[in-house]
Parts: C-alpha cells; sequence; structure tokens
C-alpha cells in the first residue's frame, strides 16, 4: 500500500516497522492484514476467535477482511460479534455492517443499524451517499466490462504510480533503485525515495530523469504545460538541501514549480499556496490550464484530504484555494484528481461506497462548478486495493492507471487501458407539440423543464416544425411543461432510459377556449368520450357525475343552447340488450341534467346500441379491446344555439 503517497501519510521517522519481527499469530495475522493480504488474515484471525479470544481491533479486521472480498454472509457475521461488544465504533463500520446485513437477506436488522447510525452520526456525508447508492454493488457492476486493460511494460519490482502523458512520453514516479552508492530507503516502507523517470509511449526502456526535478527524497504526479515552459510536481518539503519539518517534526508534502529555461528545468519553487503546517499534492491543470486542482489537508477540509482547485494568474501567481466542497468531498480521503476538455473530473477516493481501499471516480463539473452524477468507475479499474491516478485521452479513450492490485510486479504498478465503451450515458428528450385535436404543430410554445424537485433545468420556445430538444441525465425523472395562449398548460412527467439514446415525449395541447357550433360535440371541448355507468346499469358513477358538471356549466353559460344526448355500445350482446342498455344510460343522464336544473325542453336523447358503429367490429369481427372501446361512447350534440 502506499502510504508515502497518501498525502497525510507523510514521511514520520518513528513509525519503523519490521515486517521480519512479528511475535505472534496476532501479529502475524495485523501484518498481512496491513499489507492486504485479506485471506491469510481470515484464516489465523479465525483460529484465534475459535479458541474464544476476543479483541474489538481482530473482529474489526476480520469484518473488513470478509467484506473487502465481497464475502458479505462471512463480514456479517464478524461485524455482528463486533456490535455485541460495542456500537462506540466509526461511520463506516454501521456502512458496511448494513450493507453486509442486506446482502444477506436480513433487511429489517439493516435498517436498524442504519437508524442508529442515522441518530449518532446525522452530519456525516457519507450518510447521504450511502441513502442515495444504497444498492452501490450492482452499480459498480453495471459499470464494468467497458476496459481493456493490460501492464504498462514500465514496471519494476519496487512502486511505480502517477503517470502523465506528454509530447508521446509518459512520465511517472518509481521507487526502483536510486544508485549503487547512496541507496536512500523511506524508514517506513523499507523502499527507495520515489523518483521522476520517463518513457516512450508504447516503449519499454525507462529513463530516470537527470535534472533539477529530482533530489535524494521524494518527487512524484508530474504535470505539464502545453507549451513545455512549466512543470507542476510534487515533492516533500525540501528546502536548500534539506527536509523541512512542522512542529511535530513531520515532514510534509508540497506542490513545486519549475520552468524551462534553454531546454534545463530551472526555478524549482513551491507555490504560494503550500505551507509547512499541511500538504498538497498530485497537481492537475484545467484544459484551458487557467486552473490549477490539487489534494490537501489545508484547515477547511473535511476529511483525511479533500479536493480542491485554484485560480492561475495571468502573471503566474495564484488565487486563493478553494475546496471543490461536499459534492465531492467526503469525510474519507479524495485525492488524484484528473480534469478533462469534457467537463469531467477522475479522482481516487474512499470516502464513496466501493470495491475496497481507494476507488476511482468519475464527475461531471457543472456550470457553477459543483461536482454531480458522481460514478465508481467499475472493477475493470477498481479492486479491493487501491487504485487511483487514473488519466485519460478523451478523443482516443486511451490511458493509465495505478494500482496496488493482486498480481502486479511491485507495491504499486502502472496499468494501461482502453475505453471501449462509455460510462458517461447521454440522452436527449425531445418531442413535438401539437394540438390535441387537430394535430396541427405549435411552434413557438413554451416548453420549460423541471428535475424531481420542480427545479427549473431549462427552458426553449418549440422551433418551426413545433419541436424542443433538452440535454438530461439518464436515469432521472424530469417534469415538462408546455404553455401557449389560447391553449391550456400542459405538465408530463418522464423518466429517462439509464443507457444512451434518445427519450421522445411529444406533448398534445387542448385549446383553453372551444369554438362550437350546431351539430358539434360539446362532450370533444372537454375530452368526455364515455359517461361511465356500472356494469349493466344506469344509474350515474361518482367519474361521469364530473364530466356532466362540465356539460352543465356550458348549458348554465348558454341558456338557449340545447343538446342531443345519444348513448352507443360496442357490438358484444345481443341487439335487443344493448339498444335498450343504451337508451337507458341516455335518460339516466338526461334526468341528471333535468335534476340539476336543467329545462328538460333544452335536452333529447335516446340510445342506439350498436347500430352506428365508427369501426369495423360487427357481430363476429375480431376485434381488440381498444377498437370495442371506441365504439362505446357518448355523445352531446348541439341541436340550438
Amino acid at each position: 500500500m502506499k502510504n508515502y503517497i497518501l498525502l497525510c501519510l507523510t514521511v514520520i521517522s518513528v513509525f519503523s516497522i519490521d515486517s521480519y519481527s512479528q511475535q505472534s499469530k496476532i501479529n502475524s495475522a495485523d501484518k498481512k492484514y496491513d499489507d492486504y493480504a485479506y485471506i491469510n488474515a481470515i484464516k489465523i484471525y479465525e483460529r484465534v476467535a475459535e479458541k474464544g479470544y476476543k479483541s474489538e481491533d481482530m473482529f474489526k479486521k476480520l469484518g473488513n477482511s470478509y467484506y473487502f472480498n465481497s464475502n458479505f454472509e462471512g463480514a456479517a457475521k464478524w461485524y455482528g460479534e463486533l456490535f455485541a461488544m460495542t456500537t462506540n465504533l466509526e461511520p463506516e463500520y454501521y456502512h458496511r455492517y448494513s450493507q453486509s446485513l442486506k446482502s444477506t437477506g436480513q433487511i429489517e436488522k439493516a435498517n436498524k443499524i442504519m437508524e442508529e447510525f442515522n441518530s449518532k452520526y446525522k452530519e456525516d456525508n457519507r450518510n447521504r451517499l450511502y441513502e442515495e447508492n444504497v444498492n452501490y454493488l450492482d452499480k459498480i457492476k453495471e459499470n464494468s466490462g467497458r476496459y481493456t486493460i493490460e501492464n504498462a511494460g514500465i514496471n519494476s519490482k519496487y512502486s511505480d504510480y502517477g503517470t502523465f502523458v506528454h509530447n508521446n512520453k509518459v512520465y511517472f514516479a518509481s521507487a526502483r533503485d536510486t544508485g549503487n552508492f547512496s541507496q536512500r530507503k523511506h524508514k517506513w516502507t523499507g523502499e527507495h525515495f520515489t523518483n521522476l523517470y520517463q518513457a516512450d509511449v508504447d516503449s519499454v526502456k525507462v529513463m530516470k530523469i537527470k535534472n533539477a526535478l529530482n533530489t535524494k527524497f521524494h518527487e512524484s504526479t508530474p504535470v505539464f504545460t502545453k507549451d513545455n515552459k512549466t512543470v507542476y510536481f510534487t515533492r516533500n518539503n525540501y528546502v536548500t538541501g534539506k527536509k523541512g519539518k512542522d512542529a511535530n517534526k513531520t515532514t510534509l508534502i508540497k506542490i513545486y514549480k519549475a520552468t524551462l529555461e534553454n531546454n534545463k528545468w530551472t526555478n524549482v519553487t513551491p507555490l504560494s499556496i503550500d505551507s509547512d503546517n499541511y500538504s498538497t499534492a498530485h497537481p492537475a491543470l484545467s484544459p484551458d490550464e487557467k486552473t490549477l486542482y490539487f489534494a490537501s489537508d489545508m484547515p477547511g477540509t473535511s476529511g483525511q484530504s479533500d479536493l480542491y482547485k485554484v485560480a492561475i494568474n495571468d502573471n503566474g501567481d495564484f488565487g486563493i484555494p478553494e475546496n471543490l466542497g461536499k459534492s465531492i468531498n467526503t469525510e474519507g480521503k479524495e485525492t488524484f484528481p484528473f480534469v478533462t476538455n469534457e467537463n469531467e473530473i477522475y479522482f481516487a477516493s474512499d470516502g464513496y461506497p466501493g470495491l475496497g481501499g481507494l476507488d476511482v471516480f468519475v464527475g461531471e463539473i457543472g456550470k457553477d462548478g459543483v461536482i454531480n452524477n458522481i460514478q465508481n468507475l467499475g472493477a475493470d479499474i477498481n479492486s479491493p486495493k487501491d487504485d487511483f491516478a487514473y488519466i485519460i485521452d478523451p478523443v482516443s479513450r486511451k490511458g493509465y492507471f495505478s494500482s496496488n492490485k493482486d498480481g502486479g510486479q511491485g507495491s504499486d504498478d502502472i496499468y494501461k487501458f482502453l475505453e471501449t465503451k462509455r460510462l458517461k450515458c447521454i440522452q436527449e428528450l425531445n418531442g413535438v407539440i401539437t394540438d390535441a385535436e387537430t394535430m396541427e404543430i405549435l411552434p413557438g410554445t413554451k416548453v420549460t423543464l423541471f428535475n424531481n424537485q420542480m427545479e427549473i433545468k431549462d427552458t426553449v420556445l418549440a422551433d418551426a416544425s413545433g419541436s424542443y430538444i433538452f440535454p438530461v441525465e439518464c436515469g432521472k425523472t424530469y417534469s415538462v411543461r408546455a404553455e401557449k395562449t389560447d391553449y391550456t398548460t400542459r405538465e408530463v412527467t418522464v423518466t429517462i432510459e439509464k443507457s444512451t439514446g434518445k427519450t421522445n415525449l411529444s406533448i398534445a395541447l387542448d385549446k383553453s377556449t372551444c369554438k362550437v357550433t350546431v351539430g358539434d360535440d360539446l362532450g370533444k371541448c372537454f375530452g368526455i368520450k364515455m359517461i361511465y355507468f356500472d356494469l349493466d346499469k344506469s344509474n350515474i358513477r361518482t367519474e361521469a357525475a364530473l364530466d356532466l358538471e362540465k356539460i352543465l356549466a356550458v348549458l348554465n353559460d348558454n341558456p338557449t343552447m340545447k343538446l342531443d344526448i345519444r348513448s352507443h355500445t360496442d357490438s358484444r350482446a345481443t341487439f335487443k340488450y344493448n339498444e335498450a342498455l343504451s337508451d337507458r344510460r341516455a335518460k339516466s343522464t338526461i334526468e341528471w341534467l333535468i335534476k340539476n336544473g336543467v329545462n328538460k325542453n333544452r335536452l333529447t336523447g335516446r340510445g342506439y346500441g350498436e347500430t352506428e358503429l365508427v369501426n369495423k367490429c360487427a357481430d363476429d369481427v375480431p376485434c381488440t379491446e381498444a377498437e370495442h372501446q371506441e365504439n362505446r361512447r357518448s355523445e352531446f350534440i348541439i341541436t340550438a344555439l
């Protein structure tokens, strides 16, 4: 595990660990656990537990070992033992225990654990993330299978990580042998300090950079400007040939800048955003090179490290660092940012639901700078170990990432990949606005898009063809409102597909003023196709009364209007039965209107049974239910005005 690059795990000389001096089975298991050799650790811990030995620390590690291997039954067992001992635990144990219980079908118990968490850690941002990503393992599975991955061919038996591609060369940090006479090693990891190396893309020949960028201490994660005149990189707090230390005698890390003069890197200086009291690391430039993104544990950080950005002024100076906020940062660790010209930010985090250790995620940078739609890249890139330092060319979809997952050559290795399927789901919501009766297109209609919180996302006017288009997020629910003079405003809810494509939502508007004359069906003004009665009966139902209230209101507003009320059936019964039933229903409708104040001289009507079918569905003709429905109708024909 690359402790020396994860921001708050800095060079602390007092932590010197001899991996060959373990004194007991517990210590042996701890070492295997810390090395992420989970399966071996499980065997040793379980042997100790079987003898009746109980330890909060041991149960944590047993539960974690199963959890990080997606063995949720085993994880639930040992987390259960842990919670039986104490509930005074860190938030992540509530999350992991609850997820393990859910995965084994113990939903009620899982909900109880989350209720306890909610009451104890109300302000923890991971609580919100968990609630929004309850089925995160399914989502990770859905996001997998999109890459071809291979060893980059530039790895050693030591730690290699943190790539940047520039001028057809790949730059990276490596802890490989730093010299025959002075082989300085990190007291914590036992490995050589990292320096910067380079290789031609698609070449396995590696060369150490022999210039002022490298020192006898750590350097890593370089990023070059497009004109090749400036480089930013991470280095120990190294001043005038010595390591700088804070008040606790800890050597922190800083971002340095160098400029190219006469083909030599010179003027190596720390940035103004650096400090002797906190770390800054892993710089990344925005596509326009006007903003520097980085990771830090400076004051105001939510967790172990947060992602920040700072403006690069025209004179080369820097503005005030800005925390990217809770839309991306958690109480865990966010680090190794990388920003593309598609307004995407890739980063590593252990604060989001993932597979274990650091996982790589991607988020969308909104116009307001807020990061949204954060997704796990899937199990191709991510593993139960640490996966980080992801970079990608948005055009070729080729890139690199670093990991200490099983099967590598060293403690960290660099992998290259080709993304064969985009994760980003691109959806377009479109439609045509028409007149509900005539189907005439309605250009100029105001169309407004709302999210599921009824917040306005966008507004457009339908074009000359009556069409509108909105870019939308996959899997989200929206409401679309269409408004036009002389028409009744209509709002329709739509859920967007979860895969790239187009979603069509055409909207038909009813006229707000209905112009009628003698011979027209008044019911069409209100979309009344049928007055509903109970089966084989003629009493007025509640929903029928609602439609008749509309007819009543028009008759009251137009005292000289007269109506002929006609009731029709389909052909599925005897001719005589249909005629009698429809006649009773027409008369019941008339009686209801008279009862509610309409003069009987203004109303006529009768039942027509199946004598005026509007389609082919006569006796013994096979028809669908929808076709039969067309014949079952009520009409309110205007006979006088």
